[in-house]
Formats: structure tokens, sequence, C-alpha cells
């Protein structure tokens, strides 16, 4: 006997494979988001140690313990703020810096590279771009909340003297992203870590040792000066430094300098990122 959709007059059905219809991109890079914050969810506690205990030590090893002594030999040698004063912007660029670059690297190594989960949301209708952009919004976030925690801290230490002192908190991030998207795309290329160390020896610790974070660049050799300047951390130290002392204002067309250099190297690094992750998924 023939059956029932095979007779005459009846329709022939057809198994049809339906696909789920891809969402926004907005959407798609809030699933990421999504899957990052679950995932920090049960890892939080490993990244309190690295992301706020550290920087407050720091604060109070080198802005309280060294700082009495630099206070007490050269009281004029910042202007007339204290050492923890001139210090804390630093270091909170700098954590900032270090956030960026540790979510930028072996997150995207284990996405792209050992676990490949970057590959399980692209067989999924999340696309490249997605995937990419909600890897920097994570990032974003966390080092929204390193830094207002750092910001807190360093109020309790006396170190914010002006109520300008929030716009720190921005301008960290804008360090931040300014290393994260340059990182994330160059780790987008790589199949083993090694790379990563030697950047991180021969490239981020001397930017954080000479951008002007522990001491004023006007200090160092004249010929070394300009090369501290190319540095985005710099940038972003000035920025801080200028909110978090209450002078950003005195000059506002060398600020909004440094806010321009740190959005084009955003939108450059951003842009690499997502031109490399997408290589790599639709390979």
């Amino acid at each position: 006997m023939s059956a029932p959709f095979d007779e005459p007059g009846n329709a022939t059905r057809q198994s049809v494979l339906v696909r789920p219809v891809p969402p926004s991109a907005l959407a798609a890079a809030g699933r990421v988001f999504e899957h990052r914050a679950y995932q920090y969810r049960r890892a939080f506690r490993g990244s309190l140690v690295t992301s706020f205990v550290n920087p407050t030590l720091f604060l109070l090893a080198m802005g309280l313990g060294l700082g009495s002594y630099v206070n007490a030999r050269s009281p004029d040698a910042f202007h007339g703020v204290t050492y923890l004063q001139f210090l804390a912007p630093g270091l909170l660029a700098g954590a900032a810096m270090q956030v960026a670059i540790f979510e930028s690297t072996f997150p995207v190594m284990i996405g792209l590279v050992w676990r490949r989960l970057f590959h399980a949301m692209y067989a999924t209708p999340i696309g490249p771009r997605a995937v990419a952009v909600g890897t920097l919004a994570w990032i974003a976030f966390r080092l929204t909340l390193v830094t207002t925690v750092f910001m807190f801290v360093s109020t309790l230490f006396g170190a914010v003297v002006s109520p300008l002192g929030l716009l720190g908190i921005p301008a960290a991030v804008l360090t931040g992203l300014a290393f994260a998207g340059g990182m994330g795309a160059f780790m987008a290329t790589r199949r083993t870590p090694e790379a990563f160390n030697a950047i991180f020896r021969w490239v981020i610790t001397p930017l954080f040792l000479f951008s002007g974070t522990f001491f004023p660049v006007d200090s160092l050799p004249a010929a070394i000066q300009p090369i501290a300047w190319l540095s985005p951390l710099w940038h972003g130290v000035e920025l801080a430094r200028g909110a978090m002392l209450g002078t950003v204002l005195d000059d506002p067309p060398r600020a909004l300098v440094h806010v321009a250099v740190l959005v084009g190297l955003v939108g450059i690094g951003g842009s690499l990122f997502v031109r490399n992750v997408h290589r790599k998924l639709a390979a």
C-alpha cells in the first residue's frame, strides 16, 4: 500500500534542513560575552591576586614605603604632589595594560588553537566578527572592573586629589584596549605561545618601566625620551595622571592628543583582530 503522501492529490512531503536564523551582530557578540562571563564566574578567584592584590601591594610598597623616602629627599620633584599621588595613575594604566594583554593572549590561543572554542562558536550562526567583537567587549568589561577597584583603593590611600579622578577609569580602559586588539591580532596568527614570552620580556616590561609609570619621562636621557612618547602606555599614563591630579583640563589639546592616539590604536588593533579571527575561522 502506498503511503498517504504518495497518493494522487496529496502534496509530496520533503524533509527540509532548517538552520537557525542568524542573530543580529550585537546579539551574537553578546552570546560570546555571556560565554566568557560564565567562564569567569567559575574562575574569578584565581584572578584576584593579579588583578587586585598586586596593584594594592605596589601602592603600599612603592607609594607609601619608598614614597616616604622620595618625599623626604626630594619634596618638589613631582611638582607639589607626593610620590604616591604621582605613582598611582601610572600603576592604574599599567595594571590595565597587563590585564588586557593577558586577556588577549592565552584566551585567544584557547579559542583558536588549544580548545578551538572559537571554531565551535563559528559552527553556530555566530560569525567571526561577533566572536572577535564579543571577546573585545569582555576585555573592556574586565578592564572596567579592575580599574574601578584600583581607583577605589587609590582613593582610600589618598592618591586621588580631584573629583576628575573618575575620568582615570575610562582613560585606563582605553589604554588597555589599545593593547588588547593588536595583541589579540598577533596571537591569532600563532600556534604556540613562545612568541608571547619574548614580547613580554622585550616589549611589555620595558614599556612598563620607561613610560612614566614610576618616574617622569623628562628624567630619561634626551635620546630615549622620543621612544617613550611612542608608547601607548605613556599616553594612557599621562591621561590618567592628569585626571587623578585634576590637571587634565589645564591643557585640553594635549589631553585630546592622548585620547586620539589611544582611540586610533583601539580602532586599528580591533580591526586587525577581527580580520585575523575571520581568516583563522574561515580557512
